[in-house]
């Protein structure tokens, strides 16, 4: 099969298309017949050397995608030969065949594309674990979200409209206000020429809100605090401005803050199938119903794929960029 699985580290050129063995599909897995994969930033974090894969991970590319399951292992319903699925995976998807565990899979309904359904189990799974299962978001709350038009920030603000959520972002551009408008946030920051901070005790009348999803880190750690309520939670997904901060620990303690983090990759297949279980039971209708998707930024072919990882590290996106075959 073709596969995109660099030899060494380096720039998108590296991503060139290989001939590799058609994986084969242990027990609890099923065998996909790739028909697009979603591009994120541990992706281009990988192929920088930056993020290498877990030991027990292909070293292909690539951590979601959608296709058609063509071979089962054993322990597996038959049934689900034949099925069109979406899938999230340690690695592998950047490949005309890749194998997912089975509880990891998540039905494609008529109304969602293919494309579609590959841009989403990394965000969905990373946004549902840590906004909703970690921070608690619940009806009425509203929340704080950074990187508002990325592939993150997007369903984070689907999520919360179909929660019954009150989502604020932030942005680099005026443009970017406008797009996260657009897909239902409930206010957009520009933070290169607004305080995030003052903006966001000014929409709340004070109040704070009721948690943060942050992917910056550093100095941010600590202007977050500032804008939760009292009770409020502080959620880490990445630390794309730094792996340090300065807390106000005695501030945390006054007003019962919480913060916490988590990483989804490292986590075993039995945590991602009760993932999985939770979505289908509870965001899959809305999925299902056509009143949830993924925002799409630009569709690359495999072929292309080292101009799509250069669009994502420009930062102009909007939503998901995938790759098709």
């Amino acid at each position: 099969m073709r596969a995109i699985d660099p030899e060494a580290a380096g720039g998108p050129d590296v991503l060139v298309l290989a001939e590799r063995p058609v994986p084969v599909p242990a027990a609890g897995e099923v065998l996909i017949r790739v028909a697009a994969a979603g591009i994120n930033r541990p992706d281009v974090m990988q192929r920088k050397g930056m993020y290498p894969p877990p030991p027990s991970a292909s070293s292909i590319l690539g951590l979601e995608l959608s296709g058609e399951v063509v071979a089962a292992g054993e322990g597996v319903e038959l049934e689900m030969l034949g099925q069109q699925v979406c899938a999230l995976v340690n690695g592998g998807a950047y490949a005309e065949y890749a194998v997912a565990p089975a509880g990891q899979c998540l039905p494609v309904p008529p109304a969602l594309t293919m494309i579609e359904a590959a841009a989403m189990p990394e965000t969905l799974f990373t946004v549902w674990t840590n906004l909703f299962e970690r921070a608690f978001a619940t009806e009425g709350d509203t929340v704080l979200v950074h990187g508002g038009t990325s592939g993150i920030g997007t369903m984070a603000i689907a999520l919360c409209n179909a929660f019954g959520i009150a989502i604020i972002v932030t942005v680099g551009s005026d443009e970017k206000c406008a797009a996260a408008r657009a897909v239902g946030a409930t206010h957009a920051i520009n933070y290169k020429t607004e305080d995030f901070v003052e903006r966001v005790k000014a929409i709340t009348d004070g109040k704070g809100v009721a948690a943060v999803l942050d992917m910056v880190g550093g100095d941010y750690v600590p202007r977050n605090l500032q804008c939760l309520a009292d009770d409020g939670r502080h959620v880490s997904i990445a630390v794309q401005g730094g792996m340090t901060a300065t807390i106000p620990l005695f501030e945390i303690m006054r007003r019962r803050l919480t913060l916490t983090g988590s990483t989804l990759r490292p986590r075993d297949a039995a945590f991602k199938s009760l993932v999985a279980d939770e979505l289908s039971r509870t965001v899959w209708p809305h999925v299902e119903a056509g009143t949830l998707k993924p925002m799409i930024d630009r569709v690359f072919s495999f072929d292309d794929a080292p101009a799509a990882h250069a669009r994502m590290e420009a930062g102009d996106h909007i939503g998901k960029i995938v790759l098709r075959w």
